[in-house]
């Protein structure tokens, strides 16, 4: 049977109910396919969808997020293709939306996240798995928020995601988002990701600079730079999958956001 859903870009989306052939075309949403217990659904993923490795291996992949291979996407014949606003190319779905159904997602927060999860239940018949997914998540972060109040972490940061040039994630990012839950208040005042100096990072005089493990793979050789512009800082490596995956990571992103904390009293 057809049944039409709404996607996080309020757009109509019509899909054969349950969807048989799914491509997922970024990564948090094709580990949160595979933790709601879909399988053998899940036709294609992109080459970054790593998580769980074992099904990755097992998959067609279809490029990158940014640059699909369209082609490919076709001979697959997908029943559902389900995407994201910000990890994907506008020309991409626009061209794939012309075939198959494709459902977006568009998160800036914590409840964007855990609505998302829900309405990918409900688009995969899964919507008890979801259901769950979100009771985790939502207990797990409220404890979070606690501790952050308890232990009266309040520390300015700066979160860098990218070099040469720099980029930090700014404020209306999901990333942000799950600083302040931390306690964490995010010193950079554009939005989105914005390209920054370590003077510019200087004047901010944050008490941490949060070093993600990805887009860009900061190492331990890149904190002495940074630490020789900024002396007073604390700098730390980050796993960038728990400030920016927002699928079911973000269960096991509770526990690790647990240590994380504790190295802040």
């Amino acid at each position: 049977m057809q049944k039409s859903f709404t996607d996080g870009m309020g757009q109509e989306v019509t899909v054969n109910f349950p969807p048989k052939r799914i491509v997922s075309i970024v990564p948090s949403q094709t580990e949160l396919l595979f933790d709601l217990g879909l399988d053998k659904e899940i036709i294609g993923l992109t080459k970054f969808c790593i998580h769980p490795i074992e099904k990755f291996a097992e998959r067609t992949k279809v490029g990158g997020t940014k640059k699909l291979n369209i082609d490919l996407i076709k001979d697959l014949k997908p029943d559902l293709i389900i995407g994201n606003k910000e990890e994907n190319t506008q020309s991409d779905i626009e061209e794939l939306s012309q075939f198959f159904p494709v459902w977006m997602s568009d998160i800036f927060t914590l409840d964007d996240a855990m609505k998302a999860i829900s309405d990918i239940g409900e688009l995969v018949d899964r919507s008890p798995e979801a259901a769950y997914l979100n009771h985790l998540i939502s207990a797990g972060f409220n404890d979070l928020k606690t501790l952050a109040l308890q232990n009266r972490i309040d520390k300015k940061a700066a979160y860098l995601i990218w070099r040469k040039p720099y980029m930090a994630a700014g404020k209306n990012t999901f990333i942000n988002d799950v600083l302040v839950s931390n306690g964490i208040t995010n010193v950079i005042d554009a939005e989105r990701y914005p390209e920054i100096t370590l003077k510019k990072l200087e004047a901010l005089n944050p008490h941490l600079i949060l070093l993600s493990s990805e887009p860009y793979p900061f190492k331990e050789k890149h904190i002495e730079e940074i630490q020789e512009a900024l002396p007073e800082a604390k700098i730390m490596l980050v796993d960038g999958e728990m400030f920016s995956w927002y699928g079911s990571r973000l269960v096991k992103a509770v526990q690790y956001f647990f240590e994380f904390q504790k190295e802040l009293y």
